[in-house]
């Protein structure tokens, strides 16, 4: 279960996100700043958590409650009426909202993600110094931000650190309540329908809603369904070479994304829209190192991030003279496999500070 509390006028996006990643979720929105007004906010998230508890025959420990900013201070406050929750996070709260909050607590996973302002930072620096040395307590400040940041549709929204932000309020929601997904088998799916039987419309299946790609050299992709499914069947499943292959180097395993790094091979005898467009086909074959950060939600992806070196792959095809230029062809992908070749070839200073002091 997830709760969120938020301030009023804010969009809706924290209820849908979180029921995609499998729970059953609700939000409260706070009301004035007036006590009464706080008092009432604090009824309803009692009540609200109650609700959940019936509704899915659950214990409190089964829920997890997320408030933002005025909401924070809402949710401080319920907690002598609902100690027995299982998670909590805290968004850009007020130094004088913790009191209400027993962080000894060890059975409650606690999250405070804190603004860069001066009082928030000040803030920060007063709960480490408390609650260091434990370990159910976790706390993160986020540069360059102010409060509001987390929710879309702020002024002071910051996307970047929103993301961050949410993945580490996801992995204190996963540890404690669950639900825990095979990200790697959803991955494995997915490149099966990509790369294997070249099927478009199973390739979505795997996805949300409206999930994204960005293939960052190239800027090549899809955002939304639609516009994706029109990339993946006309530019990418067909796109790629008969001879096209991955090659598994390593994979990286977070709560809520794979890191997949990859050597990628193939010969180029056909234009290759989301990798070479506009590349006549040259007959060469070429081997890259690609790595692919892929976020999923709940059981499905959510969006790809694909990174791989373009001044190599020109190289390779003949297409880019890497003379004077610190750029590589195919040796960037045998020094990947073999880490013992020479270190430093395309770096002319190399030799100066050969048996000079280090």
């Amino acid at each position: 279960m997830a709760l969120t509390v938020k301030v009023p006028g804010s969009k809706k996006g924290p209820a849908q996100i979180y029921a995609e990643e499998g729970y059953v979720a609700a939000v409260v929105e706070t009301g004035g700043d007036t006590a009464a007004e706080q008092s009432a906010s604090v009824d309803e998230v009692v009540k609200a958590a109650a609700n959940l508890k019936t509704l899915s025959s659950i214990t409190l420990r089964n829920i997890g409650i997320i408030g933002f900013g005025v909401g924070a201070a809402v949710v401080a406050s319920a907690m002598s009426e609902i100690p027995d929750i299982g998670a909590l996070v805290l968004y850009y709260p007020s130094i004088e909202d913790w009191s209400f909050v027993r962080f000894d607590n060890s059975d409650l996973s606690i999250v405070v993600q804190f603004a860069a302002s001066e009082d928030q930072t000040r803030g920060y620096g007063d709960l480490a110094a408390r609650y260091a040395d434990q370990t159910h307590v976790s706390l993160y400040s986020y540069p360059s931000t102010s409060v509001g940041f987390a929710l879309a549709g702020s002024p002071t929204f910051d996307k970047p650190a929103s993301m961050m932000a949410y993945s580490r309020t996801l992995g204190c929601l996963r540890q404690q309540l669950g639900p825990r997904y095979d990200l790697a088998k959803i991955w494995e799916e997915h490149c099966l329908y990509e790369f294997g039987e070249r099927d478009a419309r199973k390739t979505m299946k795997t996805m949300v809603a409206e999930p994204y790609a960005n293939h960052i050299p190239t800027m090549t992709g899809g955002v939304g369904h639609d516009h994706l499914l029109r990339f993946y069947t006309h530019h990418f499943v067909n796109s790629n070479p008969a001879d096209t292959k991955l090659i598994p180097i390593s994979q990286t395993v977070g709560v809520d994304r794979i890191v997949d790094e990859m050597l990628f091979c193939f010969t180029h005898d056909k234009e290759i829209d989301w990798l070479l467009p506009g590349v006549e086909p040259t007959g060469r074959y070429v081997e890259i190192p690609l790595v692919a950060i892929v976020n999923i939600r709940g059981d499905k992806l959510y969006n790809e991030h694909i990174y791989w070196d373009q001044a190599s792959v020109l190289v390779q095809l003949g297409k880019l003279d890497p003379k004077g230029l610190p750029i590589a062809g195919i040796e960037t992908a045998k020094k990947l496999l073999d880490p013992s070749l020479p270190s430093n070839t395309l770096m002319s200073r190399w030799r100066d500070s050969e048996g000079q002091p280090v």
